[in-house]
């Protein structure tokens, strides 16, 4: 994660996925896509500063049948440094990321994630039509919903719809972390990972239509 500085002074002291969303700390949102997918071995990749929080929380999951393990980002360095310092956790196996302060709600959602993971060929990511696309990474698609371009942040959108901030990759993705740079603002950057399996011809798209929502938490207006 960055430094959550858009939702000062809130994230001053506490991490922003600790944050209360209606009833629950925000990371609970997240964390239940995964276990309703199935996926039960997780880690959590957080600062020095809030993993003793997020310990006292969640623990190593056994109260909630899943197994929950920890790694510190002693800096934001970008999304797909994940794969970096989760490598070891990783192993052999395909990989889905989630962040931690994404919130998907809706008709059919978890039979999506469900079936993107049983088909997953290489990678997927999921697309959402939003009014603002130059905000978020735009991907492209044809006709036949396959993706032509993905971009991070465009002046000039060539779509709608934004990628959400869930993923899903193969192994491969271990070795594809390793080989991007960083980009200017010295990240590495989750669309950069993404061109290198569409370059292959290896990277699909699930688009979230009407009775879905995808909600983001980056404001203090979205937030509320």
């Amino acid at each position: 994660g960055g430094f959550g500085t858009r939702l000062y002074p809130l994230t001053k002291s506490v991490s922003k996925q600790l944050l209360p969303i209606n009833d629950k700390p925000m990371i609970f949102y997240p964390l239940s896509i995964l276990m309703l997918s199935g996926i039960k071995d997780i880690l959590i990749i957080t600062s020095p500063r809030d993993k003793p929080s997020f310990m006292s929380l969640l623990g190593n999951g056994e109260n909630l049948g899943i197994s929950i393990e920890y790694i510190e980002q002693n800096e934001p360095k970008g999304i797909a440094d994940a794969f970096l310092l989760g490598s070891n956790f990783i192993k052999d196996d395909s990989v889905t990321l989630i962040l931690g302060d994404n919130l998907f709600f809706g008709y059919d959602l978890v039979s999506t994630f469900k079936n993107a993971i049983k088909d997953l060929k290489k990678a997927t990511i999921f697309a959402y039509p939003v009014n603002n696309p130059s905000d978020y990474g735009v991907v492209e698609l044809d006709k036949n919903n396959e993706v032509i371009n993905i971009e991070e942040k465009p002046e000039n959108p060539s779509s709608r719809y934004a990628v959400t901030g869930i993923y899903m990759y193969d192994n491969s993705i271990l070795d594809i972390a390793k080989s991007i740079k960083p980009s200017e603002r010295g990240e590495l950057e989750i669309t950069d990972v993404n061109k290198v399996y569409l370059d292959k011809n290896h990277l699909d798209a699930v688009i979230f239509g009407r009775g879905v929502a995808w909600l983001d938490t980056g404001s203090h207006q979205s937030l509320l």
